[in-house]
């Protein structure tokens, strides 16, 4: 769905008091429950302005990009029409052994 750009705020203003020009983007990330304490999605969200940024070939990221960080319940990942588990995964070597660890104590609450 299309809006208005005064329809539209990032932050906290309005995208029409942001400047002419200006190309908006949303990014959605989604995560499995673990280890996010708010410094890690913090610089979560800075790498991927910042990789944005130099993929569009600008110096720095858009006042006009917001990232929403979403963390989604174990088991709730739309995979083929069944639930992608991160439990999969943590054996598999892609998770540092201490991330592992991290993630179980988090699911295992």
């Amino acid at each position: 769905m299309e809006r208005e750009p005064d329809m539209m705020a990032i932050g906290g203003r309005r995208l029409t008091d942001t400047g002419p020009g200006l190309d908006v983007m949303v990014i959605d990330v989604a995560v499995m429950d673990g280890d996010w304490r708010r410094e890690v999605r913090t610089e979560v969200i800075e790498r991927v302005l910042a990789a944005l940024a130099e993929a569009c070939g600008l110096p720095k990221p858009s006042p006009a990009w917001w990232v929403n960080f979403r963390v989604i319940d174990e088991g709730s990942w739309g995979f083929s029409g069944g639930a992608l588990s991160v439990l999969s995964l943590l054996d598999s070597g892609v998770f540092t052994e201490e991330k592992a660890k991290a993630i179980r104590a988090a699911i295992d609450g």
